[in-house]
């Protein structure tokens, strides 16, 4: 073999070796990458997570008010508002990815929570009623008396 090839096997070897390089990378740019983007004017979300689960509560409580002006009545199920609006028999599944959704239905009224798997700043709870108001709570589990959020 000539010098130049074993040279350049060589070199090959060492680069196949050396540890990859560390790019430096400025505290700025390290929050950015974990900053949340807002999907809409006014979005109130916190999170992807949150984003999600509030796309889902509106979802419900739109599918609830379009039940209810067809039958007269809220429905009392997640299964009986498949079809009724965007709702898919996928969505009747209470594990939403981050969240765990939990449904009381009566014929006169409605409650929906999402609860997340850790309660922290950019994972709230949630709770609607028929009123459509979602009320958002990071401290403890959302109700009634949570602030709504905007």
């Amino acid at each position: 073999m000539n010098k130049s090839f074993l040279v350049l096997i060589v070199v090959a070897i060492m680069m196949a070796l050396a540890p990859a390089p560390v790019l430096a990378q400025t505290p700025q740019a390290a929050q950015s990458a974990t900053t949340y983007q807002p999907k809409f004017p006014g979005d109130p979300a916190h999170s992807d997570s949150e984003a999600a689960a509030l796309a889902y509560m509106r979802v419900v409580i739109r599918a609830q008010h379009r039940f209810e002006k067809q039958y007269g009545h809220f429905a009392i199920t997640l299964q009986e508002l498949v079809h009724s609006g965007s709702f898919t028999k996928r969505m009747v599944d209470p594990n939403r990815g981050d969240y765990t959704a939990s449904f009381k239905g009566k014929k006169d009224s409605f409650m929906l929570t999402m609860t997340p798997n850790r309660l922290d700043p950019d994972h709230r709870s949630f709770y609607a009623e028929d009123d459509g108001k979602i009320h958002a709570d990071e401290t403890k589990p959302a109700d009634a008396d949570s602030p709504v959020v905007k």
